[in-house]
Formats: structure tokens, sequence, C-alpha cells
């Protein structure tokens, strides 16, 4: 077997670990709503079976220690860094007293070097009954909602009853009780099917409590082959929703960021303008002499740390758990960062022919994690040849040209914050 291509390197993997910024916990895999859609639902068969199981606390314990060691480091990078510790489901206000547990060992460690944001993912059904603690406690809270009532039909409890108007009843509580955290720490997301739209869903939150949600699509992965008709039914694209839309570029405008064609445009400017640094050591080295990885695949552990209900570790909770890096166990965090390593050189070699004749690998967002039959031969369907990528690039330079403020303001906005 020909020698593997180090793209990722251990001590690449444990730099990262020193300057992790967000740690993301699996509080548990019980929710108190049954949606349609659900990434752990009918439709998906690459996840461990939901068994209403907590994760551990003593294994997120465990863990938060183990990363104080590498971020006490001379590996890390920054004098003070934030870190996101954030809360995740099933629906994490199933389980208060993990949260509780880990917000008071973060507030007590020893570690001056960082500070640390407390983040949550909820669907609100819980909100009102914990809000006090969340609010003392300075919660970023992003809450999940489709639009209004008929928007929100796929998401139901376990009775199939509509939880619309207990979610609102909620979201309203809070909003009254403490309107300045509502303005500044509450956020929305909405996930697109047919049975909304982005003009619908953009409507509603800024009707309703002018705010911008973000939009997302239902996850494409790891779908079971005879639920395939039934997804497609309900799977909606964001660009084609918002190109339906009556005033299109209105809407577009003031999503800015969580728009598609924001968001391309931004991956464009970083990846083709070259002088955007995303940190003061790329002023130190060529960056034409580094090598570059295959794909728009994440170094592990570069943007985030996925810890799942039964302790396995993966870098983010959007891919199967099949890909798992790493455990928890009774007695210690296990990553093998050679075996890490291994397995990352050996899944980037399988693409990098078809990346060396890609046009647009600057700019790739594609994860390897997403391709069909990543094991054995996967193919790229983001690929580009020269043609489509003058086609890519003729539409960001349009856009930039029908939208003048646009580069201003992801400079300003985006790149500065």
């Amino acid at each position: 077997m020909d020698k593997l291509v180090q793209y990722i390197t251990p001590d690449l993997i444990k730099y990262q670990l020193a300057n992790l910024s967000q740690l993301v916990f699996e509080v548990t895999d019980a929710c108190n709503l049954h949606c349609k859609y659900c990434g752990f639902g009918e439709f998906y068969g690459n996840y461990e079976v939901r068994e209403d199981k907590n994760l551990s606390i003593e294994k997120a314990l465990k863990l938060i220690d183990y990363l104080v060691e590498f971020w006490n480091t001379n590996q890390n990078a920054s004098a003070r860094r934030n870190v996101y510790i954030s809360f995740y489901g099933g629906e994490p206000l199933l389980n208060m007293p993990f949260i509780k547990a880990i917000v008071n060992h973060v507030e007590e460690l020893d570690c001056k070097q960082r500070f640390f944001t407390f983040s949550m993912t909820t669907n609100a059904l819980l909100l009102s009954k914990n809000m006090d603690y969340l609010v003392e406690k300075d919660f970023n809270l992003l809450i999940s909602l489709d639009g209004d009532a008929e928007n929100t039909a796929y998401r139901v409890d376990h009775n199939q009853q509509p939880a619309f108007d207990r979610i609102v009843k909620n979201v309203e509580a809070i909003r009254q009780a403490y309107p300045d955290y509502f303005e500044n720490k509450v956020r929305f997301n909405s996930v697109l099917h047919n049975k909304n739209s982005v003009e619908q869903i953009y409507r509603f939150f800024k009707a309703n409590y002018n705010k911008i949600p973000s939009i997302g699509e239902v996850n494409t992965m790891g779908i079971k082959p005879e639920m395939q008709e039934q997804f497609r039914n309900m799977y909606q694209n964001v660009n084609e929703s918002l190109s339906q839309s009556e005033h299109y570029r209105e809407i577009e405008r003031d999503m800015f960021i969580s728009s598609a064609s924001y968001q391309s445009l931004c991956t464009f400017i970083h990846q083709y303008s070259g002088f955007v640094y995303h940190d003061y050591t790329d002023l130190l080295f060529d960056k034409k002499a580094a090598q570059k990885i295959p794909s728009g695949t994440c170094i592990p552990f570069s943007k985030k740390m996925y810890v799942t209900v039964n302790g396995k570790i993966l870098p983010c909770e959007r891919i199967g758990h099949q890909f798992a890096l790493g455990d928890i166990t009774d007695q210690e965090v296990v990553l093998d960062f050679d075996a890490i390593f291994n397995r990352y050189n050996t899944y980037l070699s399988k693409i990098t022919n078809q990346c060396s004749k890609c046009s647009n690998t600057k700019a790739c967002t594609q994860c390897i994690f997403y391709l069909e039959d990543l094991e054995a031969k996967p193919v790229c369907e983001g690929f580009l040849n020269e043609e489509d990528f003058q086609t890519y690039y003729r539409s960001q330079m349009a856009f930039l040209a029908e939208n003048p403020d646009a580069y201003h303001r992801i400079m300003e906005e985006i790149v500065v914050e």
C-alpha cells in the first residue's frame, strides 16, 4: 500500500484540542416531541438507538478536566479564548441536573486562559419552568420553531398533538419576564420542509418577534432506502424556496448571513481574496506552502467537539455516529491520535485525485463524511470542472455588483467579529 499523504497529523489534532472553541453535550436522547423530520427519527438509520438515556455527569466532567489540561498547555494560541459549552438533545431541558452540574463545574475551573459561554438548543416546551436559571447563567438560547401553526405541523408530541401553541406560550413567557434577555440572547432555528417556505418563516418571525431566524434544510444523510420517496416529498431546498419568494431581494438582504447567497459569498471572499486571516499565526507562514486538505472537511475539533449520550466523541453533531473518533469510558477519555490521524488520511486519500482536478478546491464546503460509499469509492457531488467554476465565479461577482454593500457588510460584520 502506498504511503498516505499526511494531511492530518497527531500534533495538529492536539493543537485543535488546545484551541477548541465549542464543546457540545448530547444531554439526553429523550425528547418530549416526536418531530416527523427529526435526525433521530424514522427517516434515518445512521445513529444509535434512542433509549431515553441521559449522558453520565461523571463522564462529562472527566472530559472537561481532560480538555483543561490541553487548554493550559503552551499549545494554546490565545491568552483569553471564549469556549462555548453547549447543551443539545433530545430535549436538554429534560435533564436539568446534568446541565447544572456542568455549569457549576465549569464556573469553578482553574483555567485562567479561558472564559466560558453557555448555550442550548431547545424546543421550548419546558422553557418557562427553567427560564430563571437560564437567564441567571446568561445562556444563549436557540429555540426550534418552523413558523406559524401550519408551518410547524411536523412538530408534534408523542400523542401526535401539535406543539405550536405550547411553544409560543413559553416563548411569550420569557419575552415578558426578561425582555432585554429575549432581545439579546434568544434566537430561532427553523427547518424548511413541504409545509412552509423561506418567505413564510421569515414573515412569521419578523412580525411576531422582530428577529431573523436561521433556516436549515432537512438532513439528507443516512436516509433509509425504504424511506427515500417519503423524504423527497418532504424535502425543500433553501435557495429554491427563497428564489420563489415575492420579495426575494428584500428578504435576502435582511437575512444577510442567514441566507445561502451571503454564506456562499462570505466563503468566496475568504478563500479567493487572499488577504483574510483567521488567526495571527496566519501572518507568520506562507499559506501556499501549506498542505491543502482535500475537500472542505474540517480538521478534527477545529470547530467543535460533540459528545453523544453514550459518551462517543465526534467532530460535530451532523455526521453519523459510526464515524466516532473516541469514547469516554468510566475510567478515562479515549482519544487515539494516531488512529484518528490514520482514519482521516485514509479517507482523504480516496478523494485526492478528484480534488486535484476540481476547480473550486479553495472554496469547497464538501465534508467527506457526507459522501456516499466513503469506505470504498466515494464520489464528490460538489466537484466543479473549469466551466462550472467560471459559472460559479461569475455568479459571485454578479451578486456583488447587484448588492454593492454586501462586501462591506461581510468584512465589517463577519470578518471583524
